[in-house]
């Protein structure tokens, strides 16, 4: 896979499909960490006298343009970063972006509209996807993969595009790749994995292959519950997948055979109410052992024994991957789990990554040092279905 200093930008146009899928309220951005992770290969480009054409998607619109999703306040915060301003293109390959981009100087820098406003770029359809790669492709002279975070989608301007234009893999993807062969090949034991987040259905690839492979899962979030339910817990009105339940099983069997210690938690925060996110009043929970949460209540966080137990799980590790949050941390009163699991990363000698997605957003919103970690993922998606061992179809582009 080539990279930057394999390229000759100067003077020519260069296409790079970034990852600035941010959280948005209304204008506002609410993490602008995706921006800042490829602001560095945006401002190497420019710098050596390429013509920069940042191309992304927001959201999910459905293939036509939306006003919610639009990129314009992403164009404004990156030229904050890179210190320079940053052309608007108000559409992806009509007459904005073609002027825009024409109108570009060396070691300039525009910001096209969000790619999916335009259905060729998600298509199933081979050919109307190959069709809205030949216009992006015209935009440009040469092309940088740097989007991580879509790297595992099958999209014109991550699989398509590569092909059509002399290309290289941009210093954040190199970064991210690196990084996860550090997860999968000659890795430092004790191999310690944290999975959290909403759904069991999200993580069973990654559980699969991480049981022949780590030596230790410590499992949170909203799919701990269909783990406590396939041991026989009462579960209340937690999320749960039931449908979930027999491979779970299966799993945690497999775990033992395996002699990969597969760690559940001992004690929960549980309540009748869902906390109100907005305006982060008190909630009214009570702390109870996992094995009897009550049938009118809900499980939101992971509880002070369960914290203690897991940073202990913890401290002795060379290698940590962590992804997904331990309980509604966006709530003051339910963040403790996450808290904890950040605090544990920080206090281990070990190489820590966090996986991308909420996890990102949750070390970020919480306020740790983003530094102190050894490696915060771009793409909780594209991390997991990379240590899952499937081939990333963005990354495959990428290759020679």
């Amino acid at each position: 896979m080539k990279t930057i200093a394999d390229l000759e930008v100067a003077g020519k146009r260069v296409f790079v499909r970034a990852d600035l899928n941010v959280p948005l309220d209304g204008d506002t951005i609410t993490d602008d960490g995706r921006i800042r992770a490829v602001a560095p290969t945006i401002a190497k480009l420019a710098e050596a006298g390429a013509k920069v054409i940042v191309a992304s998607h927001l959201g999910r619109p459905k293939g036509a343009p939306d006003p919610q999703f639009s990129l314009q306040p992403v164009a404004k915060r990156l030229g904050e970063i890179l210190g320079k301003p940053v052309a608007f293109a108000t559409d992806t390959v009509g007459d904005s972006a073609k002027a825009t981009v024409a109108a570009l100087g060396d070691g300039e820098v525009t910001l096209l509209e969000n790619l999916r406003f335009n259905a060729g770029e998600t298509s199933k359809d081979d050919a109307e996807r190959a069709a809205f790669a030949d216009q992006l492709a015209a935009l440009a002279d040469v092309y940088v993969g740097d989007g991580f975070g879509a790297v595992h989608r099958k999209h014109a301007s991550v699989y398509d595009l590569p092909a059509r234009l002399p290309h290289a893999a941009g210093d954040l993807i190199a970064t991210e790749v690196g990084v996860l062969k550090k997860l999968t090949e000659d890795v430092k034991r004790p191999y310690v994995v944290v999975l959290g987040g909403a759904k069991v259905s999200d993580k069973l690839a990654v559980i699969d292959e991480l049981l022949g492979k780590a030596d230790r899962l410590l499992i949170g979030g909203g799919m701990a519950y269909t783990f406590l339910k396939a041991k026989g817990y009462e579960v209340g009105i937690s999320l749960l997948q039931e449908d979930q339940i027999p491979a779970v099983t299966e799993y945690m069997e497999r775990a033992e055979r395996n002699g990969v210690e597969l760690v559940l938690p001992v004690d929960i925060l549980a309540s009748a109410d869902f906390p109100d996110l907005k305006t982060k009043a008190p909630a009214d929970f009570v702390t109870v052992d996992a094995d009897k949460i009550p049938s009118d209540k809900e499980g939101l966080d992971i509880g002070p024994k369960t914290r203690e137990l897991y940073a202990s799980k913890l401290a002795d590790a060379a290698t940590v991957f962590w992804n997904g949050p331990l309980g509604v941390f966006e709530h003051p009163d339910y963040a403790g789990g996450t808290t904890a699991i950040a605090r544990a990363l920080l206090d281990t000698d070990a190489f820590t990554v966090v996986g991308g997605g909420d996890s990102a957003a949750a070390v970020r919103t919480l306020g740790f040092d983003e530094t102190a970690f050894g490696h915060i993922s771009t793409g909780g998606g594209a991390s997991l279905e990379y240590l899952e061992g499937k081939t990333l179809p963005g990354l495959a582009a990428l290759e020679d």
